[in-house]
């Protein structure tokens, strides 16, 4: 059944019109800097599709459960616990009923957690309830931040990983991902790129203008139009929109946000006696409590060790101590040998794959200067590439080989975390060994979860890098259409354990 919603008005007065139907295949990002009327935008495609599809509004700031009192839709407050909301979520899919999760009051980790806890709980559905449901998430770069921030590793990577679910593979659980950010630029890419439609409002950024007219297929010298937008007026393209970037007029609304834009008004006569009005204190200032600020939050181990490996000698010779040996300089090759070598004690640690990247580069930085490593460390980003690849375990000779090469440059079209388990499997074909296991996968993720590494697989597959089969014996091959090889059967449910390579492959 198709259905026509009317967003508002393009050139001319024609309705603007969306196609739900073909939004729920497509999926819909909404950019637009405070004040260009992005929630305006989500508010008036959430009330005229109320009546056609479930809706599932993630909201941060608490603006959007006044549907409730017009559309029925149910208020769930984030403070609960992860059991209670996984429960809500799997209800309101077994149930049909639209909601919003409200999330007004929680700090930022906490408000990452519940999302991406009530997300997964939607995705981890049964597949008898995969119902067609529109999430909205507002403020998408809170849970799916192009960079870490100030919360903690575990918190980004699951919120980062549900959004991921949602936009890469909600489309065959019945699940269309709305997303709507403030800047592009501090949108995980991979979550951003999923989107086939796009409603762009005004910017002023040059690096937020020039991704916006890159994603409407625009010329970069079209991109100053993005500054020139009014409130409530978009760029809209894609599938359920328009075929050319089409500008629009959003239409009036029938609810109204708890929160509104500051308007300016007069200030109140002053009366006379303004000092001691100000000045004498209320008999129950005393009584109160008082509220303490709380002191500021210690800065990491990890950047402190950070800093102090990045700090330079003195500039000039430094005189030896008497009798004391003079360090001799390492040449690249023997620093190189080094780093190796930390790092493989590193990976060597049986809990090494549990631990966050964080925990792990802290050790690094201690173990280098440990050695006196000369010169500055590596970064984070860096530190990262080098793991994944070691946890592939390859060999010299496979590393020489021109399959390994292009394994990795294939690598870098996925996440850091996502690295170490792609190169895992690439590596397991081009020596045609046994496809690893669940448990395998799950911890080169770092997890005890068998279902995540099978979403894993999926999300690759979805990507286009990989293609997932089975032989007549249920055992599951993984094959690299861009390598041109795949791995021997593996018995999904086996242990964990290192694979050993086929007799002929080894001869």
């Amino acid at each position: 059944m198709q259905v026509g919603i009317d967003m508002g008005t393009v050139s001319g007065g024609a309705p603007a019109k969306l196609d739900i139907e073909e939004l729920l295949a497509t999926r819909l990002l909404v950019q637009g800097n405070s004040g260009s009327g992005k929630s305006h935008l989500l508010r008036r495609l959430l009330e005229q599709s109320a009546q056609w599809v479930q809706q599932v509004i993630i909201d941060p700031e608490g603006d959007f459960v006044t549907l409730a009192d017009k559309y029925g839709h149910i208020v769930v407050d984030g403070d609960r616990t992860e059991a209670e909301l996984i429960g809500i979520a799997t209800r309101i899919r077994q149930h049909r009923v639209s909601c919003v999760l409200t999330l007004e009051g929680l700090d930022i980790e906490e408000q990452m957690r519940a999302a991406g806890t009530f997300l997964n709980g939607l995705f981890d559905a049964d597949r008898e309830y995969w119902y067609p449901v529109l999430v909205v998430v507002d403020e998408a770069q809170m849970f799916a931040p192009s960079v870490g921030g100030d919360v903690s590793e575990e918190v980004r990577k699951m919120s980062l990983g549900a959004m991921t679910n949602l936009m890469c593979r909600g489309r065959k659980r019945g699940l269309a991902g709305v997303i709507a950010t403030q800047r592009l630029a501090k949108l995980a890419k991979n979550v951003a790129a999923e989107a086939s439609n796009f409603l762009m409002g005004r910017t002023f950024l040059d690096i937020d203008m020039a991704r916006a007219a890159d994603l409407l297929g625009m010329d970069r010298r079209q991109a100053e139009m993005f500054r020139d937008l009014k409130r409530g007026n978009f760029v809209a393209l894609g599938p359920a929109l328009s075929r050319r970037p089409l500008p629009i007029v959003i239409g009036p609304v029938e609810t109204s946000a708890r929160s509104s834009s500051p308007k300016l008004m007069p200030l109140p006569d002053a009366p006379q006696d303004v000092e001691d009005l100000i000045f004498t204190p209320d008999p129950e200032e005393f009584t109160r409590p008082m509220v303490r600020r709380a002191p500021p939050a210690p800065r990491p181990t990890t950047d402190i060790l950070a800093e102090l490996s990045r700090s330079a000698p003195a500039a000039g010779p430094v005189p030896q101590e008497p009798g004391r040996p003079t360090q001799p300089e390492l040449s690249p090759e023997e620093r190189e040998e080094r780093l190796n070598a930390v790092l493989s004690e590193i990976i060597d640690d049986p809990q090494a794959a549990y631990r966050t990247d964080a925990a792990l580069y802290q050790d690094f930085l201690v173990r280098a200067r440990m050695r006196r490593l000369p010169g500055p460390p590596m970064g984070m980003s860096e530190f990262r590439r080098r793991v994944a690849v070691s946890r592939a375990g390859v060999d010299k000779e496979t590393a020489e080989t021109e399959g390994w090469q292009t394994a990795l440059e294939l690598s870098v079209r996925v996440s850091d975390d996502l690295q170490g388990v792609f190169l895992m499997l690439a590596k397991a074909a081009l020596l045609a060994e046994p496809c690893p296991s669940d448990m395998r996968i799950a911890k080169a993720y770092g997890t005890h979860s068998a279902r995540r590494a099978r979403r894993l697989l999926g999300y690759f597959e979805e990507q286009g890098l990989i293609v997932v089969h089975t032989d007549f014996g249920g055992k599951r091959i993984v094959a690299f259409p861009d390598l041109d090889v795949q791995t021997c059967p593996g018995a999904p449910d086996a242990p964990d354990a290192e694979p050993v390579a086929r007799q002929d492959a080894a001869e």
